[in-house]
């Protein structure tokens, strides 16, 4: 018999070499254990899914992610923090039984009702009038956004039919689908600025953009925010960016919607470049894939769709390049690869699903990702009606703004 564990080796004998032994022993005993016992829990697993199934649902780690709490209100203001699709669900599950209550008082009418309905067949022409194009187009948009649960948990791919009906008529602008396919960006920075070099590389990574410089020379006119953007209408762009810096790095990004607004301003942190980054691929001029991730409330909702007026409607999928925003506690990260599909190595492991197995038809084929840059972390600040602070007017003026005791909770965000 081995000895007991319970029992500390300082107390089992005053040899060191003897105490390293018994450790030694004692350490290959657990590890012989929990082998055992792993390959009898898989044997066990193969016979019964369902017991992998709890285990996997029992030992999920506690994150502040999976802890984030909700504002249970009937509120799809840019302020509350909600679920668009569980707020959406619950109001269609109320229209359905507001109907099903309307249809049980209609049926209790009996006859007198259905004479009604026969004598309004006679040549009455007093008709209902046809749903507008905009009721039409919603109710659309509702019967599209009510889905099932996902069997992925982990799959938080921003679905865009979740826009409540009050953005849209807040920042018609910016929900319209009247806009270029190939949308023009127009780049700039501050006075003064030394990030010349970090607004062409903005230029690679938003398509049909261009960089102009503001000169800060004492003979040259300063022109404002305001005339920049009423040069970039007239010339056919749809968006303006000025890039800010703090000691010849950048620190913020302004994202102005053209013709009038809104305004974003996101700061910038961990900038890297591409070419300082490990293993780094080379941008082509292909338009790339766009993937917005995990932007959940109203707020989340207005700064995707933002997003996605920057890049083009329809990919170039033979660049095979993806930018990927990804929005995890109120952080924006934001990313650029190119993939490719290779045939998958015998010491990998084949691609599962979120039920474990593995998928059919992908089984010898793995992807690979090479990072092309550049790379940052946006957060959003605040939100205008209009052009800047000073070009938006009225009380609503800053549609949204971060404050500093907004993080006092740590497991309630914005987006």
């Amino acid at each position: 018999m081995g000895p007991s564990r319970s029992v500390s080796l300082s107390k089992k004998t005053g040899n060191k070499l003897h105490r390293q032994s018994l450790y030694v022993k004692q350490k290959q005993e657990r590890e012989k254990e929990k082998r055992e016992a792993r390959f009898r829990r898989k044997k066990e697993e193969d016979r019964d899914p369902e017991l992998r199934r709890a285990r996997v649902a029992q030992n999920q780690p506690a994150t502040i992610d999976r802890k984030r709490v909700w504002d249970d209100v009937d509120d799809d203001s840019l302020s509350a923090s909600v679920d668009m699709e569980q707020l959406l669900k619950r109001r269609r599950l109320r229209q359905e039984e507001a109907e099903e209550r309307l249809a049980a008082e209609e049926a209790e009418d009996g006859d007198s009702g259905e004479e009604d309905e026969e004598d309004s067949m006679l040549g009455s022409g007093d008709e209902g009038e046809p749903p507008s194009d905009e009721e039409a187009a919603a109710k659309a948009r509702a019967k599209r956004v009510i889905r099932d649960d996902s069997l992925a948990p982990s799959t938080v791919s921003t679905n865009l039919d979740l826009t409540p009906e009050s953005l849209v008529a807040k920042f018609p602008s910016l929900f319209s689908d009247d806009g270029p396919a190939v949308p023009r960006v127009l780049i700039t920075t501050t006075l003064n600025s030394t990030l010349h070099d970090e607004a062409r590389l903005l230029c690679t990574l938003f398509p049909n953009s261009m960089y102009i410089p503001r000169s800060a020379h004492k003979y040259s006119h300063k022109y404002s925010l305001r005339e920049i953007c009423k040069f970039a209408t007239n010339r056919g762009f749809g968006s303006v960016m000025t890039l800010r810096e703090d000691q010849k790095k950048p620190i913020g990004l302004d994202i102005v919607h053209l013709p009038s607004g809104p305004t974003f301003h996101f700061s910038i942190s961990n900038w890297v470049e591409g070419k300082k980054l490990p293993g780094h691929g080379n941008p082509t001029n292909h338009y790339p894939e766009l993937l917005l991730n995990n932007f959940r409330t109203p707020l989340g909702i207005l700064t995707a769709r933002l997003f996605q007026t920057l890049w083009p409607k329809a990919p170039e999928l033979q660049g095979r390049q993806v930018v990927t925003l990804h929005n995890q506690r109120d952080y924006i990260f934001l990313r650029r690869h190119r993939y490719v599909f290779r045939d998958k190595r015998a010491t990998e492991k084949s691609v599962v699903g979120a039920d474990g197995k593995e998928l059919k038809g992908v089984e010898s084929i793995r992807a690979g990702l090479q990072e092309l840059g550049p790379r940052a972390t946006l957060k959003l600040r605040r939100i205008d009606k209009g052009i800047g602070r000073a070009g938006s007017e009225g009380d609503d003026a800053v549609q949204w703004e971060w404050k500093a005791r907004m993080e006092k909770q740590r497991t309630r965000f914005n987006l």
